[in-house]
């Protein structure tokens, strides 16, 4: 099968709505930061999607279903089995491909990046599917151009899920330590620049991990198009870091490993395959007083 971009368009998936071998899945999560800062809250995008979505989507929770309800952090990677067992009843396998969509990243922040649809695209490959893309603009691109929703539940027949999964994708805190040291490996921080500077509460500590770079997720979009800008753009934004040297190994993070597979996909756009995740991200990196933290000038 021929193999999907890493990012579509509407008018390429709205192509393809009737083929047999699409996968369309609605990754829709509700994030909501506190404007006084603390905890953010979560929630799951069912109710939306029962309401609109693109025709023959289902819908896959990451909160609730995709992430491990035992781990003590929020959108932790789920065990393997449970992951596949998922995605296969949503039709995910050989044979098929798989287009990822959401409705935007924050309720209330005027930000544009698909970061639910990347960070299932991220999982899908972690676990060894690498045929999927995300829907540049997501579900309000494809409103404001006037195309098709419906509320009709979609269904596919089970999956046959295969492959294996990448280890090389995922970065732990002892590699996130090692890398602070490590001049062949980038940290890129995805969060906004007052986070990274230290001028935010919204974790048990401010700042960002020694030696990170900060790019923010909703600068690699713009606003009225909800289109990524222009490559040579997107280039400029990371070729100051060192994230697209070849020959050095990069790892993202955010507060809990959604934004970073957004600057992930993005890199792997431009050509950097060697890019992991910190899962655990400030979420778990601020919750350990004995790790250090930086404020203020990138």
């Amino acid at each position: 099968m021929e193999q999907v971009p890493l990012f579509v368009d509407t008018e390429w998936l709205d192509k393809r709505l009737d083929d047999p071998d699409l996968r369309l899945i609605d990754a829709t999560t509700f994030l909501k930061i506190p404007e006084d800062g603390g905890q953010a809250e979560a929630w799951p995008g069912k109710e939306a999607y029962d309401k609109e979505h693109i025709p023959g989507a289902v819908f896959a929770d990451i909160l609730s279903e995709l992430s491990d309800p035992e781990a003590e952090l929020p959108f932790t990677v789920p065990p393997r089995d449970k992951f596949i067992e998922k995605m296969s009843e949503l039709g995910v396998g050989d044979g098929t491909y798989v287009v990822i969509y959401d409705q935007g990243p924050l309720v209330g922040v005027p930000v544009v990046a698909s970061y639910w649809a990347s960070r299932l695209a991220w999982q899908l490959k972690y676990e060894g599917f690498d045929n999927v893309a995300v829907l540049e603009g997501g579900l309000p691109k494809w409103k404001d151009e006037g195309r098709p929703v419906t509320d009709k539940p979609g269904a596919y027949p089970k999956g046959n899920f295969k492959g294996e999964r990448r280890p090389e994708l995922l970065a732990t805190k002892e590699d996130v330590k090692r890398a602070m040291d490590d001049k062949d490996t980038v940290l890129i921080n995805s969060l906004s620049e007052a986070d990274f500077l230290g001028e935010t509460n919204t974790y048990a500590r401010n700042g960002h991990i020694p030696g990170s770079k900060n790019v923010f997720f909703g600068d690699l979009s713009d606003m009225e198009s909800k289109e990524l800008h222009d490559e040579e753009d997107l280039r400029e934004t990371f070729v100051k870091t060192g994230a697209l040297d070849p020959d050095k190994k990069v790892i993202t993070y955010c507060g809990g490993g959604i934004a970073a597979t957004w600057n992930a996909l993005v890199l792997n756009k431009l050509g950097q395959k060697n890019v992991a995740i910190y899962d655990g991200s400030m979420n778990e990196w601020t919750a350990d007083p004995d790790l250090p933290l930086d404020k203020g000038k990138k």
